[in-house]
């Protein structure tokens, strides 16, 4: 069975490494999954993620509201909560990593290693965020987003990329580690299995949801991201807090949410284990990047980067994540093309988000739309 999203705008996403690997296996199967609009991927870097739920009950812990909350950082060893009043919470973060998502501790990819750019404030000088171009159409738009005045370069110092691959070094070795405890006791983590295109087609062919759920999210392996939400062609899958859950059932055959989870298997073709030797995967170029338009969290180099993506209509919508109104911090995606969305949005949430769902409910928002006016 293949999933078919039709006449789609051609959309920008920015996601957390878990994001930038379900849209390039997404992507990778048009065969099956059907035409994916995302085709450009820019990269967080991510050590890792929290709980909403559990980093609320933390900071409740030590008399902080989420909605006394300006921002937070993790940074050297550290969590940080800036507040409203000005006031500075400092907590070391091996105390907050109570709060992290289990999926995360089995997380090889620190930088992003699968998107078209990578960014971080990780080896640059503060006000500026490191950019990682690892495709040539990465590469283009950085470099034609710097000829337009929508951000400045200068090259990272050789201290910046080694602090950056100690990084990203520590992540791949703990979390290693981490991954050969799960399977020994029968937890598996199936994204790391070595696997080929041919050998993926079969082993998937009679997986369904109850597969998922037994593979995946019942082993704490789920990253939340909705690509299963996005694959469903029945639209019986729901994400309405935090896991995914099937209401209703299955038609025989369809194996898309398995097909398009991002810790289900993944062929080599896809992700190639040799990244395993390379600290920050494979790329073209690396340097030191602050927006000249606007400011932003580590110089607001994303948020210049989607500015100039959409004003220049080399892609007409970007999925960004801002917060909840209503639920303070809590993650909520959005699919836009208005600027000052991009810019209400800018600043790590440091939740886990379905970024997927957006993009489906949007798909489906406007079929309706299409057919409204069909009948009118």
């Amino acid at each position: 069975m293949t999933q078919t999203h039709k006449d789609q705008k051609s959309v920008a996403l920015v996601g957390t490494p878990c994001h930038i690997i379900a849209a390039e296996k997404m992507d990778h199967y048009p065969n099956i999954i059907g035409d994916v609009p995302v085709d450009f991927k820019l990269g967080l870097f991510c050590m890792e993620n929290f709980s909403h739920t559990y980093l609320k009950n933390f900071l409740s812990q030590n008399n902080i509201e989420m909605d006394d909350v300006k921002e937070f950082r993790v940074e050297k060893g550290q969590f940080w909560a800036y507040l409203e009043n000005g006031e500075v919470f400092k907590t070391p973060l091996s105390k907050a990593k109570t709060c992290m998502r289990k999926n995360c501790q089995v997380c090889m990819d620190y930088t992003s290693e699968l998107a078209d750019l990578s960014v971080g404030s990780v080896g640059s000088a503060p006000g500026w965020s490191t950019v990682i171009a690892r495709t040539e159409k990465g590469l283009k738009t950085l470099q034609k987003a710097e000829n337009e005045g929508y951000i400045e370069t200068k090259p990272i110092p050789d201290s910046g990329i080694v602090l950056l691959e100690k990084l990203a070094n520590k992540k791949k070795k703990e979390n290693r580690e981490e991954i050969k405890n799960r399977e020994s006791v029968a937890r598996p983590v199936l994204y790391r299995r070595y696997i080929n295109d041919e050998e993926f087609t079969e082993e998937v062919a009679s997986c369904q949801f109850t597969d998922l759920k037994s593979d995946v999210i019942d082993v704490g392996s789920c990253v939340l991201c909705g690509a299963c939400y996005y694959a469903c062609p029945e639209n019986i899958i729901a994400i309405e807090d935090r896991k995914p859950q099937l209401k209703g059932d299955c038609p025989p055959e369809c194996n898309l949410c398995y097909v398009a989870c991002p810790r289900t298997y993944l062929s080599q073709e896809i992700l190639n284990r040799e990244l395993d030797q390379k600290p920050l995967g494979n790329y073209i170029k690396i340097l030191s990047a602050r927006a000249t338009r606007v400011e932003g969290q580590d110089g607001g180099v994303v948020t210049a980067l989607l500015n100039y993506l959409l004003k220049e209509n080399i892609t007409k919508q970007a999925i960004v994540v801002d917060k909840m109104d209503d639920n303070p911090w809590k993650p909520e995606a959005i699919l836009t093309s208005d600027v000052d969305d991009v810019k209400k949005a800018a600043g790590t949430k440091y939740s886990a988000c379905p970024v997927f769902k957006v993009l489906k409910d949007n798909t489906e928002k406007n079929s309706k739309n299409d057919s409204a006016k069909e009948v009118s």
